[in-house]
């Protein structure tokens, strides 16, 4: 196929969003319905007849010229390589079973064609993200995510706490926008272009101080977009909006766009030994912090919110460790279980009669097994199942950091391992919580629509055997996606066997202890006092009110000084004073205008007077 079709990819999630926008309430809603989810599933059609020309260097197509002034010159330019192609074909193919999902989910809601125009246009620019070879083209792409995020987040925006959870995602994820503009620009005033590609290739060139500077900037806008520490109090509140979503952006978008932007420029961010370090740190800290928050969270939405970002720090941490199959294997696990775990949990809210608190669920294991044994399948590749997806894409991770010979990343391998306990521990707790004894809430016996447990049947196949994308060469295997990726300069693990199968035994350790501590705790006591630490732990470590006393009560008294105290008090009354003084000669000298011929000859006497006792003044000065 020409280089130049790569457009349709994104074209038609682009069209049928548009189209959904323009005329969904107008026509019937199964045709609104097939609209959005033949966009996605086109574009994931189109990447599977694009997949054998990924191999090499790949697709690359100049669309046409956008911008010309001068020395800058900015194309449309698509690239289809080894590392876009596997995350395009991700992206659309789950966004495909998430559309379906929404089918189901969404089929009372009113609003549909605004829901879906916004679900598709969300793909379109995750896609763009991930096609273009072109900075500024990615970052067109990144502010779109960015605004469909806000839209979507605050879609039942009546409820004020779901308006006000958009907003804050918009405004969290525009701090880190910043950073990432600032590196553009500079890059362009550095490489004289956007173009990835030329900018990978020109790394070597700069000067070690502007590399590590480039890294850091690029480290902060990765943060906004995937709720990494300081920039990742919006995540859990995005859970205001309805589960399909959730489900996108946790799964197939939004966060992942952060990683993918690292490993995009790995060749530059790699040069800087410091940056390295930074994003390791970042992850680790970040995946350990979300991994205790979760250990607290009585809404189930909210724990598998925190999990994922505790699951985007182990990404995190894989760049900076030098592991960019590593990052890519964990991020395609990821997606396939916690979209999974999402799109399960929406359907456990509804059998709750949309009950979120997990304290007042219990026994759906029961009345819906077939959801949990889906649930299960998500949550065992999430808390480390030996030889699942989840588990093996982890391993990796920990590998790669484990086999870096400097001191702190035996100290990062630490804390990742104590977050693969922790995360084992949250996730059965959720399991036992949800699933085991019988129902403490309110109960819905309604069936649910087909369309909300099929999509998820692919998905835990999908999670479960996701190792296969990268199958370990210590169980025989051959791992393709490490060799797919291996011209990116990445950092090349070499563990022996034996200590290789050492640090499995220790992950399924973790997973076995994880299991046990979570059964003794929660297999038949399930409510106790919420202590003080729980409590702490559950508000994120208090870190909303740090903002709020260090950034945005100061940010509302610089405001409300110069609204009150500048603008009304200094500028305002001083005009208004001012005219006022106007006002008031003007009322003391209207009767000079009021017609009266007596009162005019008076002052023309009076006038009169005055000139000749003014003349006589100087008259006498004069001598």
């Amino acid at each position: 196929m020409k280089p130049e079709l790569l457009f349709l990819i994104l074209f038609f999630p682009l069209l049928c969003g548009i189209l959904n926008a323009l005329f969904g309430m107008r026509v019937p809603r199964l045709v609104a319905e097939t609209l959005a989810v033949c966009g996605v599933a086109s574009a994931a059609l189109l990447t599977l007849l694009f997949w054998p020309q990924a191999a090499g260097d790949g697709l690359h197509a100049t669309l046409f010229t956008w911008l010309d002034s001068g020395p800058l010159t900015i194309p449309v330019e698509l690239s289809f390589d080894a590392i876009s192609a596997p995350m395009a074909l991700m992206v659309s193919g789950v966004s495909t079973l998430i559309h379906l999902y929404a089918i189901g989910y969404m089929k009372a809601d009113e609003s549909y064609a605004r829901f879906f125009a916004l679900l598709n246009l969300f793909v379109f620019a995750m896609l763009l993200i991930v096609l273009a070879d072109n900075l500024l083209l990615l970052f067109l792409g990144w502010e779109g995510v960015g605004f469909c995020s806000y839209g979507l987040i605050g879609f039942w925006y009546r409820t004020p706490e779901n308006a006000a959870a958009g907003r804050k995602a918009f405004l969290v994820t525009r701090i880190g926008d910043v950073f990432l503009a600032v590196a553009l620009l500079w890059l362009y005033q550095l490489c004289g272009t956007l173009s990835l590609t030329a900018i990978n290739a020109q790394a070597a060139s700069l000067a070690p101080a502007t590399l590590t500077a480039l890294a850091l900037l690029l480290l902060l806008g990765a943060c906004g977009k995937s709720a990494q520490l300081p920039l990742m109090s919006w995540l859990p509140d995005a859970m205001a909006g309805p589960t399909p979503v959730s489900a996108l952006i946790h799964a197939a978008t939004m966060v992942t766009a952060g990683v993918y932007l690292l490993c995009r420029l790995f060749p530059l961010i790699s040069l800087s030994p410091t940056g390295m370090l930074a994003i390791a740190v970042v992850g680790a800290a970040t995946a350990l912090y979300a991994a205790t928050c979760a250990l607290a969270q009585r809404e189930i939405k909210r724990v598998l919110a925190y999990s994922t970002m505790s699951q985007i720090g182990y990404m995190f941490l894989a760049v900076g460790a030098g592991s960019v199959s590593g990052a890519m294997f964990h991020l395609f696990t990821h997606a396939f279980f916690k979209a999974l775990l999402f799109m399960a949990a929406g359907c456990i809210i509804h059998l709750a009669a949309e009950e979120n608190d997990i304290f007042r669920m219990g026994g759906v294991a029961r009345r819906a097994p077939l959801i949990f044994i889906l649930f299960l399948a998500g949550a065992l590749c999430l808390a480390g199942f030996p030889l699942s997806g989840g588990f093996l894409s982890k391993d990796a991770i920990l590998a790669a950091t484990f086999a870096r010979p400097e001191p702190v990343y035996q100290l990062l391998w630490g804390g990742a391992t104590l977050t693969a306990l922790l995360t084992a521990f949250y996730t059965f707790r959720l399991l036992y919580l949800v699933f085991a004894g019988s129902a403490r809430g309110p109960v819905d016996n309604h069936r649910l629509p087909a369309l909300m447990v099929w999509p998820l049947l692919p998905l835990a196949l999908f999670g479960l055997g996701g190792g296969l994308l990268n199958w370990p060469a210590l169980l025989g295997g051959s791992p393709w996606l490490q060799q797919r990726l291996a011209a990116s300069g990445e950092f090349v693990v070499h563990l022996s066997h034996a200590v290789e199968s050492r640090l499995w035994a220790g992950g399924t350790a973790l997973f076995v202890v994880g299991l046990l501590a979570a059964h003794l705790r929660y297999r038949r006591k399930t409510a106790r006092t919420e202590t003080r630490v729980a409590r702490w732990l559950r508000g994120g470590w208090g870190c909303d009110r740090c903002f709020e006393l260090l950034l945005l009560r100061p940010y509302r008294g610089m405001a409300l000084f110069c609204s009150e105290g500048l603008d009304r008090l200094l500028f305002d009354e001083t005009l208004d004073g001012l005219a006022q003084i106007v006002r008031n000669c003007g009322d003391k000298l209207r009767w000079l205008g009021n017609g009266r011929l007596t009162d005019h000859l008076h002052g023309f006497a009076w006038g009169v007077l005055i000139l000749l006792g003014c003349g006589l003044l100087l008259l006498i000065g004069s001598h």
